[in-house]
């Protein structure tokens, strides 16, 4: 059996990795979309350095676009196998890719105007919303902790990671020559106290481990530390300055959890009375379809909504969907809040408020979530003085925070805790995915000090035999 690691190898975005059996059958661990590299993200994108056609399965950890992003794009190639996946992924990606999908049309129909005046060559966009919609018909939901049985020789099982609604470990076995090959793949692993979704569980013994490695040389501070500096930047910028705050925040997981804290201070009439907004109709959605997975929350949550039966929604938070909605938001003059995504600020209606809001000294943008180096997010948390949005230059002016703890992902202790059900002497290798390589470096050296023998960080493109 051999493992060629496409994706997220040595970098953050785009998790593919491709499992080929003795027997010749071919199984991807994720399908994510490359982000935040400018026009070389579309050829790394549209290079999936294999045959869609020739792929049997998609074993897929969760929804996020730099795991479940290509999908559409598989299918639009001639990829016809399944995606196996939680019921929850299955739900979130329904919406998701087709967000994803509307996007890029949109963003290369602006791209073409300017490309035709230039007498350019027009471009087109990776997938359609078409390709998104007719792709659903390939998924297979499975509840977490069955044991899926994709064919004679290979069975799947989730557990949960608390990552985001519906992620999951896939845990996989392999019959090989009449011997089992035990494989898990993490995917992205949560904290172990989460504000809504239910912490992250222990996963059956493997051989041959590759997992997650994002904030490998980090660490979070508590959620009520995050929460109450959440408070203060509202009420600094807001009620000190009569400023607005601009939350980037993904409109699956961060967003929920950003309005979940504001519910709380509102019921505990500790909130200012300012309006917040949530500019993204994938929010709307998303939250919707939180609602309708309650399996995934943990019991405190529970507990709340037994007295608050809708803990994403109070008085003065307004959820924006109609585009002319949206842009009315730049003419508001009053202080409030703008949730909207996207989280690494590199698309979406979040853009459009960064730019009418960067450079202003009134107003704050607060980071609650990882930014991948390249992305337009990580140049502003630098502290760049000027940024390009939209081929327009901002002076940067607008105070930047970050809060580290609503991050999804666990920090390097909280990663280690999690792998601690795994007997260290009955591994075989672990692969280190899904980090910046330097922080990398540094997680798999903690990870050699904690036991673990046998570390590889794969390059992309690198191919093992195991």
């Amino acid at each position: 059996m051999k493992i060629k690691f496409i994706g997220a190898a040595r970098e953050v975005t785009g998790s593919k990795h491709l499992i080929t059996t003795d027997s010749g059958k071919r199984i991807l661990l994720d399908c994510g979309m490359f982000q935040g590299k400018g026009l070389e993200t579309d050829g790394m994108n549209r290079d999936l350095m294999f045959d869609p056609q020739q792929i049997d399965h998609i074993i897929l950890t969760h929804a996020h676009i730099d795991h479940a992003g290509l999908i559409p794009y598989m299918y639009k190639m001639g990829f016809r196998g399944s995606v196996i996946c939680s019921s929850a992924t299955r739900d979130l990606c329904a919406i998701m890719l087709a967000d994803s999908a509307y996007i890029q049309e949109h963003d290369t129909y602006t791209f073409n105007k300017r490309r035709a005046k230039k007498g350019l060559p027009l471009v087109t966009p990776i997938y359609t919303q078409d390709d998104a919609r007719q792709c659903m018909n390939q998924f297979i939901g499975v509840p977490n902790n069955m044991k899926f049985r994709i064919d004679d020789n290979i069975k799947v099982k989730f557990t949960n990671t608390g990552h985001m609604l519906g992620s999951g470990v896939a845990n996989i076995q392999i019959i090989e020559n009449g011997e089992i090959k035990r494989i898990a793949y993490t995917g992205d692993i949560g904290r172990p106290v989460d504000r809504i979704l239910a912490t992250p569980e222990p996963f059956p013994q493997t051989d041959i481990l590759i997992t997650e490695s994002t904030y490998g040389d980090r660490l979070h501070s508590s959620n009520d530390a995050a929460e109450e500096e959440l408070l203060n930047v509202v009420v600094n910028t807001c009620v000190n300055k009569g400023g607005k705050v601009i939350i980037p925040a993904f409109s699956v997981g961060r967003t929920q959890e950003v309005v979940y804290a504001f519910n709380n201070f509102f019921n505990a009439g500790r909130l200012p009375k300012v309006d917040i907004f949530v500019d993204s109709p994938l929010a709307v959605n998303a939250t919707a379809v939180f609602k309708a997975h309650p399996e995934c929350y943990n019991n405190d949550f529970m507990k709340v909504m037994e007295n608050d039966p809708d803990p994403f929604g109070f008085n003065n938070l307004f959820y924006i969907t109609r585009q002319q909605d949206s842009k009315k938001l730049n003419q508001h003059k009053k202080p409030c809040v703008i949730i909207s995504a996207s989280g690494m600020m590199e698309a979406g209606r979040v853009k459009h408020h960064l730019a009418n809001n960067i450079s202003d000294p009134k107003n704050t943008v607060l980071a609650v979530g990882y930014c991948s180096p390249s992305t337009l997010g990580a140049r502003i948390l630098r502290g760049d003085k000027e940024v390009s949005i939209h081929g327009t230059v901002h002076k940067v002016n607008a105070e930047i925070r970050k809060i580290d703890s609503f991050s999804g992902h666990a920090d390097y202790k909280e990663m280690i805790a999690f792998l601690s059900c795994q007997d260290k002497g009955a591994l075989e290798k672990t692969f280190v995915v899904h980090g910046e390589y330097e922080t990398q470096k540094k997680y798999a050296a903690t990870l050699g000090t904690e036991g673990y023998k046998n570390v590889e960080i794969p390059a992309r493109g690198q191919e093992y035999i195991v």
